[in-house]
């Protein structure tokens, strides 16, 4: 003990020394392979050239980055001295703060450190260290470090694969570069190494922490049976606040990170789901069956009669269904990437989307062997483009396909928003009598945020006084299941981006229930990051994120590949002329970039607008609206809208993703179709169901991409009025045929 009481002082005393001399460049030849036998020599051999001459001029990296050589040099002993000494730096600062990821390493280290001195079998070590460290942890902190051990291995063997791979053609390794390279090699090796023994031990930990309920079947008073599971703190002592999500996924992470929490952490499955022996119908029955569970769990003994809401996807859609018809012990609701049945799913802006064929044929068999097939994207690509070139009528999906769905057939019969969808969640005047705090979180970049915002603006307009907050920021589908990413589909997220979303809502609900303070980012009723800016900002309403529009012209008169935007209206009446064949399908392997930043915008059966570059900076802020001024040769069209920002250095960024898209007979209603005439000039005003905020540059242009919705992964409106899902390519024998006039515009909602 006195051996490694004077190492930890000697540590601390080399970390805030100076820095060394200018760090070399290393001779460095990769394995072929993360798991090749020669890895750990080569790595080795790499960190004992790296420690003699290793800097860093901050204190507490240096000790972290020195552990981290230790340990791949084998020294563990003194890699946990290493780790002791960060320990200590850090404690102040620490102090109450919630334990961070480097804990991970504290436990491996020390599990090898006792494995080296003690003589002792690796898994008795890292048993002792796990149960030692973490068994004095909060359930929260515990819950973390959990979900930290627990993950695949495959993360690691795969982050250290492409390091290698990045290096292969390189002739040699700079300091930095080595470090990033040794940080991936310890994580896959200790992952390798404590990955088999977490589950057991994480299930010990589990249940001298929490008491779990998997069995529980609640009866519906129609006789069915919905299948639940609750986890309750074992520390508690008197009944708690319950929050509660309902899903159609057989899933229980968040119930236990509930009750992590100090909240009773119920999860409930529609019907057909966990242990419920029925056929599940996605949507129909789940607000009955939601409320159903909301009062079985007022009525228990843990329960203090409140609960709340959470979810993301189809369990962001079930606290709505619920919230119809209000139950009196639903008392908050926090949703994100929200599923709104006959808004965004299965169709957009009126637009039926294969995927939808694809989730509900999954949803409703629940057989072992089509996880597999569910998860082949290669394979529904392939089927996507078998329907597109045979021509045939989209209601022939399952024929196609060789598998029959009779719910997409159901939903293919509601092409509106009609009675069929509006039962599902509230409708119109029913959001007036939601009156209990509603979080919704999204993405400029989910492809759910046309639900989310569609929740949000109705709770708002027929409530004028609702309690109903938006959080959105440059993220997509993902921002609840994983940590916001710095990098998403190319682009460079802000920092400020970078917020724990989950834990935040936490906190919101410890504001609602535990009396705890409101999150700052939560300040006021709509709560944005502005890309580029790095920053939050609030306001209170989407209106007043703006403080005015600036009105682009489509100019038809520009020449060249692309046609232009511009401030002031041409007085001479011009157009753009777009022809689209229905019947040409060699376009089947076409799909739409995921970039966010990209050197070049391709449009697919569309006409790109460039303006003018910006003479001033200013902010791209909510929603953008517009008015399409036309002739066309058919009685309907689906089109999407993209914009983009093309920075002088030519990169182009996207503003929002995916684009906006709509069925034209139903932008000015979703419940009833209002066909186009043939032949004759009109117009179509609409006002965007995706919004953004982004600091645009002077030097600057706004690039405006108008398609005619035409591809293998959608349903194809051919333009005969009749029902879109009964007609085929033998309907689109004559090209659709638009004229653009410049009398069409777009706005955008900035401030300066």
């Amino acid at each position: 003990m006195k051996k490694r009481s004077m190492a930890l002082v000697f540590v601390l005393l080399i970390a805030v020394s100076p820095a060394w001399a200018a760090a070399p460049e290393f001779d460095f030849r990769p394995p072929p392979t993360a798991g090749d036998a020669a890895t750990p020599a080569i790595m080795r051999d790499l960190a004992s050239r790296l420690i003699p001459v290793y800097q860093e001029s901050d204190p507490e990296r240096y000790l972290a980055n020195l552990s981290a050589l230790q340990m791949v040099l084998g020294d563990y002993t003194s890699a946990d001295v290493s780790r002791q000494a960060l320990r200590e730096r850090r404690r102040r600062a620490d102090a109450g703060r919630p334990v961070g990821r480097a804990i991970v390493y504290d436990i491996y280290a020390y599990a090898k450190a006792m494995e080296a001195e003690n003589r002792i079998p690796f898994a008795e070590a890292f048993t002792k260290a796990f149960r030692e460290v973490v068994s004095r942890l909060s359930d929260q902190d515990a819950y973390a470090v959990s979900q930290w051990l627990g993950t695949p291995l495959t993360v690691y063997r795969e982050a250290l694969q492409k390091g290698f791979d990045r290096q292969r053609a390189k002739d040699g390794i700079g300091q930095s570069e080595a470090m990033e390279l040794i940080w991936k090699y310890i994580s896959f090796d200790a992952y390798r190494a404590f990955g088999p023994l977490v589950a057991s031990l994480d299930a010990e930990d589990n249940g001298r922490r929490y008491a779990v309920d998997n069995e529980i079947l609640i009866r519906t008073p129609d006789g069915a049976s919905i299948s639940a599971v609750v986890i309750r703190p074992n520390g508690s002592t008197s009944p708690l606040p319950t929050l509660l999500e309902f899903t159609i996924y057989d899933s229980q992470t968040y119930a236990k990170e509930c009750a992590a929490h100090g909240y009773v952490g119920v999860v409930a499955y529609v019907r057909g789901k966990h242990k419920n022996p029925n056929r599940a119908v996605p949507y129909q029955r789940d607000g009955d069956d939601a409320r159903a569970v909301i009062n079985w769990i007022a009525k228990q003994p843990w329960s203090d009669g409140r609960v709340g809401m959470y979810g993301d996807g189809y369990s962001g859609f079930t606290p709505w269904a619920a919230a119809k018809r209000l139950p009196p012990a639903l008392k908050a609701i926090a949703t994100s990437a929200s599923a709104a049945p006959g808004i965004d799913v299965p169709m957009e802006g009126n637009v039926f989307q294969n995927s939808a064929y694809r989730w509900s044929s999954h949803m409703t068999n629940t057989k072992a062997s089509d996880e597999k097939n569910y998860n082949d994207d290669a394979r529904w690509r392939s089927l996507d483009q078998k329907w597109y070139r045979s021509g045939r009528r989209y209601r022939d999906m399952g024929r196609v396909y060789g598998k029959p769905n009779p719910i997409f057939i159901r939903w293919l019969n509601h092409p509106s928003y009609d009675r069929y969808w509006q039962k599902m969640v509230p409708y119109r005047e029913q959001f007036a009598h939601i009156n209990i705090p509603v979080l919704t979180t999204t993405g400029y970049y989910a492809a759910s945020e046309p639900g989310d915002l569609y929740y949000f603006t109705q709770h708002h307009r027929y409530n004028a006084h609702a309690d109903h907050k938006l959080l959105i920021g440059p993220y997509d589908d993902n921002l609840m299941r994983h940590a916001p990413s710095a990098a998403l589909h190319g682009y460079q997220v802000d920092s400020a981006a970078l917020a724990d979303l989950r834990e935040l809502r936490y906190q919101w609900f410890d504001h609602i229930f535990k009396s705890g303070a409101l999150p700052s980012l939560l300040k006021d009723t709509v709560n944005y990051e502005v890309m580029g800016a790095n920053q939050w900002q609030h306001a209170p309403s989407l209106e007043a994120m703006a403080g005015g529009r600036l009105k682009f012209y489509l100019d038809a008169a520009a020449s060249g590949a692309n046609r232009g935007l511009t401030l002031r209206k041409k007085t001479k009446a011009e157009f753009v002329q777009q022809t689209v064949s229905f019947v040409d399908r060699t376009d089947a392997g076409w799909t739409p970039p995921t970039d966010i930043v990209s050197k070049r915008v391709a449009t697919h059966n569309g006409t790109m607008f460039v303006s003018d570059p910006l003479t001033e900076p200013s902010q791209f802020n909510g929603l953008f609206s517009g008015r399409l001024d036309f002739t066309v040769n058919k009685m309907d069209m689906d089109l999407n809208v993209a914009l983009y920002e093309l920075l002088a250095s030519g990169e182009y960024v996207r503003l929002f993703s995916p684009g906006y898209e709509f069925r034209a007979s139903y932008v000015r209603d979703r419940v009833h179709r209002h066909l186009l005439r043939a032949g004759e000039r009109q117009a179509l005003t609409f006002r965007s169901e995706r919004m953004t905020s982004r600091q645009l540059q002077t030097g600057s242009r706004l690039v405006l991409v108008l398609d005619v919705n035409k591809r293998p992964d959608r349903e194809i409106n051919y333009g005969t009025g009749n029902d879109v899902s009964e007609e085929s390519i033998a309907d689109g024998k004559v090209p659709l045929r638009i004229r653009w006039y410049n009398d069409s515009y777009i706005e955008i909602p900035v401030r300066k």
